[in-house]
């Protein structure tokens, strides 16, 4: 393919040119240096300091509006907000990793299409940002013959194009490599709890685990188990990529060797899961209902990864149980001086920030209190500063780069 033949010069362009500011910042010392914090703090060694990384979300349309954008036609369109979101990150001065090279994602079919034989629909809200409602297709035990289990093709073919064409566009600016990510929302993750919600309503849900007990056991096994054989197939089929090469869980590398043909086995991966969809459930409910299955998902996994924004406190006696966690992710609501006092002192924290405390009040004095004196308690233990799902900046657009100044002073502080 020629590129000119096909993209317009113009928009061919400006994407090499902003290719090529993203591929020099990949080869500063600012980068290495980043690059060594996240390595360190992921194998339980104590960086320079805590790595400090936000994830924009929602507010990209805020710091990257689309009207900003020059390319048209879509696939340049997608690179060229890529990469302006890298040279965004790398303004606001946090630990976002630019790596040297662009990754194309390999490509999937699904049959049954809409992935579980059933439609999974959501009910938007007329209020621009608001919450939309679950619309559930399995509303009763007798709705369960209607599952079907979800089966994975390798789009080969149209995979090996798309590496081929994005190369062409990039040229010699940087290489290209086939990533296989989370295709569908099923493969190398065990958050079972957003499919189950999706099928069943997460209210529904939740009264069925008193309610009727099987009807959530039945749904929940069939999840777990396509799950577990989808990541077996990617396995099998030698499709497993690195993914430990970007924020939160960048490390050495782990595991048993690469097979003869090089191929990866789950054992080279993370697997990172949440059970935000059980935080309002007892320990013991969340234990039979969700953990005991995500057991299942996490043990052909090299490491893991547990915990989002939902609150660990009462049930982190489970999670530091498992064999292969790396990483313990303590949000807003979750105790943090008890899990000082549980977790071994060379287990990495994933320490959260709240978003609403960072982003509505117009002075940070708080936050940079809290930041404070929540390093001086992690002194001396490998641990992140993460602030994610944001939602908006509340009219502050600058928030993002005081609050990383902030983590990264209090970090440096108390290192």
């Amino acid at each position: 393919m020629n590129p000119s033949s096909v993209f317009p010069s113009s928009e061919l362009s400006t994407l090499r040119r902003l290719a090529e500011q993203v591929a020099n910042l990949a080869k500063t010392p600012r980068m290495t240096a980043i690059l060594n914090r996240w390595r360190a703090v992921n194998e339980g060694r104590l960086p320079d300091r805590a790595p400090v990384w936000c994830r924009p979300v929602g507010c990209w349309q805020e710091l990257l509006p689309e009207s900003s954008l020059d390319c048209r036609h879509p696939r340049l369109r997608a690179m060229e907000r890529y990469f302006r979101q890298l040279l965004i990150k790398a303004d606001i001065g946090d630990d976002t990793i630019i790596t040297p090279w662009f990754e194309v994602p390999r490509l999937f079919a699904c049959d049954p299409p809409n992935r579980w034989g059933v439609e999974i629909r959501h009910t938007t809200s007329q209020t621009p940002g608001g919450a939309w409602t679950y619309d559930p297709p399995i509303k009763s035990p007798a709705d369960l013959q209607k599952l079907q289990t979800p089966h994975f093709l390798y789009r080969k073919d149209e995979t090996e194009l798309a590496l081929a064409e994005t190369a062409e566009i990039l040229k010699d600016i940087m290489p290209v490599r086939a990533v296989t990510g989370s295709p569908f929302g099923l493969l190398l993750s065990a958050t079972i709890g957003t499919t189950v919600a999706d099928l069943m309503g997460l209210t529904e849900m939740m009264l069925a685990m008193a309610e009727d007990p099987p009807f959530v056991h039945a749904v929940t096994r069939h999840v777990t188990d396509a799950v577990r054989s989808s990541n077996a197939w990617l396995e099998s089929e030698g499709l497993l990529t690195p993914n430990d090469e970007h924020e939160m869980t960048l490390c050495e590398p782990f595991g048993p060797p690469p097979r003869p043909n090089g191929s990866l086995s789950l054992a080279n991966l993370w697997c990172a899961a949440n059970s935000q969809e059980y935080d309002q459930v007892s320990p013991d409910m969340w234990r039979e209902f969700c953990f005991d299955y995500q057991r299942e998902l996490f043990a052909p996994f090299g490491r893991v990864a547990y915990g989002c924004c939902e609150s660990l406190t009462h049930k982190m006696d489970d999670v530091l149980s498992l064999p292969n966690l790396r990483i313990f992710v303590c949000s807003a609501w979750t105790d943090l001086d008890r899990l000082l006092a549980k977790a071994p002192a060379t287990l990495t924290l994933m320490w959260r920030q709240k978003a609403s405390d960072v982003v509505f009040p117009d002075t940070l004095d708080p936050v940079r209190h809290s930041l404070d004196i929540a390093t001086r308690k992690m002194k001396g233990r490998p641990y992140q500063i993460v602030l994610r799902e944001l939602q908006t900046l509340a009219g502050h657009p600058r928030r993002l780069h005081e609050w990383t100044r902030l983590a990264i002073a209090a970090a440096e502080h108390n290192a």
